[in-house]
């Protein structure tokens, strides 16, 4: 029972990678950190963090500012919504059988948001996303 937690807990990592942009955001380098907390597990999963460039097309993107993996995930994501600086939607995951509801808040140099799904078994899993702009991108 406990793998099958942690392979459940790994599949939802992948899914939520903090969003990039979306014309809410700004091109540039990101610090993005997410936290995930899943009722029930003995164990609290660690803050996960990482820097991300993003570009000048990601950021004018409202769809790009959806946490999604960045492999082919089956996921549909509806009702995608830009209201001011937050961007909310809704992801169903045939496979999976996983569903939910996210949104991410935008200022002008960080981001915070959310995302609640349920998985197949009513389980549940709740993350958390905050995002630091930390300025241009380096060079290549």
């Amino acid at each position: 029972m406990k793998l099958r937690n942690l392979a459940l807990l790994v599949l939802v990592s992948a899914l939520v990678v903090p969003a990039y942009g979306a014309g809410v955001g700004k091109a540039g380098k990101w610090q993005m950190t997410m936290e995930m907390e899943m009722p029930g597990m003995p164990m609290k999963m660690p803050p996960i963090s990482f820097t991300h460039c993003v570009t000048k097309e990601q950021a004018e993107n409202p769809e790009s500012a959806i946490p999604k993996s960045q492999r082919d995930s089956g996921c549909k994501y509806t009702d995608v919504k830009v209201d001011g600086s937050t961007v909310s939607w809704k992801v169903e995951c045939e496979k999976s059988k996983m569903t939910g509801t996210g949104e991410v808040t935008y200022t002008a140099d960080s981001y915070t948001g959310k995302a609640d799904m349920k998985m197949a078994g009513d389980r549940e899993v709740h993350a958390k996303y905050t995002g630091k702009y930390l300025g241009a991108c380096d060079e290549k």
